[in-house]
């Protein structure tokens, strides 16, 4: 058995989760990987809402969907996460089956432009009430930048007081790497 590098198990949560025709977000859609992947999971007949406060990332993920004719299904919003539910279509406002999220900043850009704790738990408590039963949100928490620590505590603070009864939380991370590792926390909606 191979122990998954954290981005590839974010993505094999993703795999699990969402099934073609479903609607998915994704909160931070950065260099467009992400939006991409999320697109094929759900086929054309599903939707993807991706998300950036950054032009350029709205931009870098437009071309990635048109080189791989994925962007037909796929709604790119200038704006915070923080706002998803004012762009969700009336079909999907409880219905949504999956997000996920980058925190930090947009690799190869303007470093002090971060993802900020208020907003992300506004954007993930927004997508917990649009989630339907078995969704999931995996948050990849890169908190190794100017902000980054406060974001971490504020989230792992958020997560760890959700109702168990609705919702499960997992902690996946590598515990001996140096400096600041960066580490998936995944929740999935039981009812």
């Amino acid at each position: 058995m191979t122990i998954e590098r954290i981005l590839d198990y974010a993505h094999s949560l993703m795999k699990k989760t969402i099934e073609p025709g479903d609607a998915v977000i994704d909160g931070t859609c950065g260099n467009g990987h992400d939006t991409a992947f999320l697109a094929e999971l759900v086929g054309e007949q599903g939707h993807v809402y991706a998300f950036d406060v950054q032009e350029k990332a709205i931009s870098n993920t437009q071309e990635r969907l048109k080189e791989h004719g994925l962007a037909n299904h796929t709604s790119l919003i200038h704006d915070s996460h923080a706002h998803v539910q004012q762009y969700l279509q009336e079909k999907d406002q409880n219905n949504i089956s999956a997000a996920i999220y980058n925190l930090g900043y947009l690799p190869g850009s303007d470093k002090s432009v971060v993802t900020k704790p208020e907003g992300t738990i506004q954007s993930v408590e927004n997508v917990l009430a649009t989630l339907k039963k078995g969704g999931l949100v995996v948050l990849v928490v890169y908190h190794g930048h100017p902000g980054g620590a406060e974001e971490k505590d504020a989230i792992l603070e958020y997560v760890s007081e959700l109702d168990s009864k609705h919702y499960q939380v997992l902690h996946y991370g590598f515990i001996n790497k140096k400096r600041t590792p960066p580490f998936i926390l995944a929740i999935e909606k039981l009812s």
